[in-house]
Formats: C-alpha cells, sequence, structure tokens
C-alpha cells in the first residue's frame, strides 16, 4: 500500500469534521444541560461505550492476525457482521444488568436507548477493521463523518430551538451509533455467509487479547465514572469538556494510525517494523504540536465558549496535556505488537496500566476532583507508553534515536501542508517517507 500525502489529509479531513462538529455542538450541550446535565450524558455513553468495547471481544485483533490469508477474507467479512450482532447484544444485557444493580444513573430509560445501539455499534467496529484492511479507507471515513452528522446536527438543530434535552441528546447518540453499521453493510457485500470454524478460532485467538482491550478502553474512559461516583455528576462535566477539547489533538494521529494499518498487516515483518517506527515518529510530534496549541489556547477559550461555569475544565485540560501526546503513540505500537504473538504480555501491560489509574484515581480526586482525575491519567498513560513504545523498539531493534522525529519527518510534515494548499511541487520523497520505505 502505497500511502501518500492526500490519502492522510483527507483522513484526518474525515477525523477533523466530526470533531469540529463535536466541538461546535459540545458549546450548546454545555450551555443547555450545564454541568450536571453534561455529566450524565457522559455517564450513560461512556457506559454505553463500554458495553461496546466489552462485546466485541477484540475481534479486530483476529482479523489483524488471519488477513494475510487471501482465502479468509470474505469469511472474515461474514463473521464480523454476525459475531458483532450477536456479541453486541450479550453485552449489552449483561450491561444493563450491572447498571441497574449498582444503580448507577437515576435515567436508566435513557441507559436502555444507548444499550440499544451498542449490538449495532459491535458490528460496526469489526466492519470497519474489515474496511481498513482492504485498505478502504474512504468508506471507513465516510462512516465516521455520517456517524458524526447524524449526532451533531439534529443536536444544532434542536439547540437553537430551544428544545434540546437529555432524552432528545441520546437518542441522537444512538442513531449515530447504528448507522456506521448500514454504511458498511452494502459496500462491504453483506450479507454473506460466515465460517463457524474460523469464528471458532477468532474467537480463541482474540480472546487472549480482549482483557487487555478493555483495560486499554477502561483506561481512557473510566475516570469520567469515577469522578460522578466519587465527586459529582458535575465534576464529571467539568472534565469531559477538558477531554472533549483535547481530542481535537487526535485528528492527524488517529488519521495517521488508521491509514498505516493495512502495511502493517503484510508479511514483510520489515516493511511493518519500518511503518511503525515512522507512524510512532510522526505521531509524537503531530500531537506534541497540536497538543501545545490547544493548551496555549483553552484558558480563554473554554470560559468563553462553554460559560464561566466550564472555567474549571481548564486546569484538568492542562493537566492532561502530557498524557494526550503519550497516548498518541499507542494506537500504532499496539497495531504492530499484535503481530508478536504476545497477548497475554499486552494485557498485564494495559491492565497494570489501568489498576494504577484507579489507584491513584482514589487518592486525587478525593483532594483536587477533576483535576486530580488529569493527573492520574497522565501518569498511567506515559507509564503505558514507555513500556509499549520500548516493547516495540526492542523487538524492532531499534534505539531511541530511531523512534524520534527527524528532519525528514519534518520536511514529511512541511509536504503536507504545501500539498493540502494546493502545491503540487512539494517533494515527492516525503510521500515516499510515510509509506515506509525509508526511516
Amino acid at each position: 500500500m502505497r500511502t501518500g500525502v492526500r490519502t492522510l489529509l483527507q483522513t484526518m479531513a474525515s477525523q477533523a469534521v466530526p470533531l469540529v462538529l463535536a466541538a461546535v455542538a459540545g458549546v450548546f450541550l454545555a450551555r443547555c444541560l450545564q454541568p450536571e446535565g453534561r455529566g450524565v450524558y457522559a455517564t450513560i455513553t461512556t457506559t454505553a461505550g463500554i458495553a461496546t468495547v466489552a462485546g466485541h471481544l477484540s475481534v479486530g485483533r483476529s482479523q489483524i492476525a488471519l488477513w494475510p490469508v487471501l482465502e479468509r477474507h470474505r469469511s472474515l467479512a461474514g463473521n464480523a457482521a454476525v459475531l458483532g450482532l450477536v456479541l453486541g447484544a450479550a453485552s449489552a444485557l449483561l450491561t444493563l444488568g450491572a447498571v441497574s444493580a449498582l444503580a448507577l444513573t437515576a435515567a436508566t430509560h435513557l441507559m436502555v436507548v444507548a444499550l440499544l445501539a451498542v449490538p449495532f455499534g459491535v458490528a460496526a467496529v469489526n466492519l470497519r477493521g474489515i474496511a481498513l484492511l482492504e485498505s478502504r479507507v474512504g468508506l471507513a471515513n465516510r462512516a465516521v463523518v455520517l456517524s458524526a452528522v447524524a449526532l451533531y446536527v439534529p443536536i444544532l438543530l434542536l439547540a437553537v430551538a430551544g428544545r434540546l434535552t437529555l432524552t432528545s441528546v441520546v437518542a441522537c447518540w444512538a442513531v449515530s451509533t447504528i448507522l456506521p453499521f448500514v454504511v458498511f453493510a452494502r459496500p462491504l457485500g453483506l450479507p454473506v455467509r460466515g465460517e463457524a470454524a474460523l469464528a471458532r478460532r477468532q474467537l480463541a485467538l482474540s480472546g487472549r487479547y480482549h482483557l487487555g482491550t478493555v483495560a486499554f478502553h477502561l483506561l481512557l474512559t473510566v475516570d469520567v465514572l469515577l469522578l460522578n461516583a466519587w465527586a459529582a455528576p458535575a465534576e464529571a462535566g467539568l472534565y469531559t469538556v477538558a477531554t472533549s477539547f483535547l481530542s481535537l489533538s487526535r485528528v492527524p494521529t488517529d488519521a495517521l494510525a488508521q491509514i498505516v494499518l493495512s502495511r502493517q498487516a503484510v508479511r514483510d515483518e520489515s516493511d511493518a517494523r519500518a511503518v511503525t517506527a515512522r507512524a510512532v515518529r510522526l505521531n509524537l510530534m503531530l500531537s506534541s504540536a497540536a497538543v501545545g496549541v490547544l493548551a496555549c489556547a483553552a484558558p480563554p477559550l473554554i470560559p468563553g465558549l462553554y460559560g464561566a461555569a466550564f472555567t474549571g475544565s481548564v486546569l484538568p485540560l492542562l493537566a492532561l496535556a502530557p498524557g494526550t501526546v503519550a497516548w498518541s503513540l499507542l494506537r500504532p505500537v499496539e497495531q504492530y505488537l499484535v503481530r508478536v504473538g504476545r497477548p497475554m504480555a499486552m494485557t498485564a501491560v494495559a491492565a497494570g496500566a489501568l489498576a494504577s489509574n484507579v489507584a491513584l484515581n482514589a487518592v486525587t480526586i478525593p483532594l483536587w476532583g477533576p483535576a486530580g482525575a488529569a493527573l492520574a491519567s497522565t501518569v498511567s498513560y506515559g507509564a503505558m507508553a514507555v513500556v509499549e513504545v520500548g516493547w516495540f523498539a526492542r523487538v524492532a531493534g531499534l534505539g531511541a534515536r530511531d523512534l524520534l522525529p527527524g528532519a525528514r519527518d519534518v520536511r514529511w510534515a512541511a509536504a503536507a501542508v504545501l500539498r493540502g494548499s494546493g502545491a503540487r511541487h512539494a517533494s515527492r520523497g516525503a510521500e515516499r517517507s510515510i509509506s515506509g520505505r525509508t526511516t
């Protein structure tokens, strides 16, 4: 796969549209729902998101591992849909039982609405993995954009009309979660028969990764639930505004991780290593620049956009900024580490980071509230990044200098900017560098 600057820019655009819509809609959500309502919404959608992650049983990892055999491609696509719907339904039912038993939220009826979308969300996650493995980046991008439009445009219209409520926001979230499944179905040739024996092999393989995948996701989201339980919904609302604002920095890094996935799944081990090393260097450079800009802009922008009630979101944002840079390195590295075939080691790393995060939150949330949760996350993200990047470097035989951005990476980024503005004379060598052929 030759991944050029144009492909990266298109993917960045598809990542930017949802985040820009989310930022604009987030202003209206914050002003209409206020910190407490924003916290309840975050608790419901975070819980449904955890159910989605728990339900997909890391089937995407098995897709990456089994993809090199061409004859399996159609069966893997069929299994992606069937396993997603079945496992997602089971996860939604178990989550509803847990929510009811723990009295996690008073808005149980809204939790039910969100959980109804989980089976389709799980299937869409699996199908998106198939699309990326087929190098159909445009299809994956369209699904992301359409889902964001289905969520945020109705929110904006309802807010302008003065009819935005917590119920309508959760309903929009459910529709936007179901939509990607519809988008993927026809282009990927569904329905197509799966293969039971292959499904059993997938579950046996992916199940060894799944505890790590769940821990990885909880590491990113559990602080919202802990703030809701140990502080107040309003505190969770302040924290989610900070994390939403910082999520804008993920536009370039998520785009890069997405478009290199198919190249990381090739048979050529040296090519996969080179692509991963390049992705780590570029993500470090791009994330540092984006997070730095957002951190500088946050003190005047957050109170000005969201209202004075959200001034308390600024300190958590600044505390979380270094951790966000560290987090940007994890996705491309983990996509490569699947090749190593050490699922329990990956699980142990994620579980250890999650355990340290919860332990730190138990100390820092009572002391400093949302800022304490942000500090705990930064420490946990940083520790996990050090361990996994170090693991990749050892396996790949690379030194620290091989993973730090250099002049060629800066030239590549400059070429991306020039091409984005229509400068056709930008260096062709930069295109080759992102493909991983030069390191």
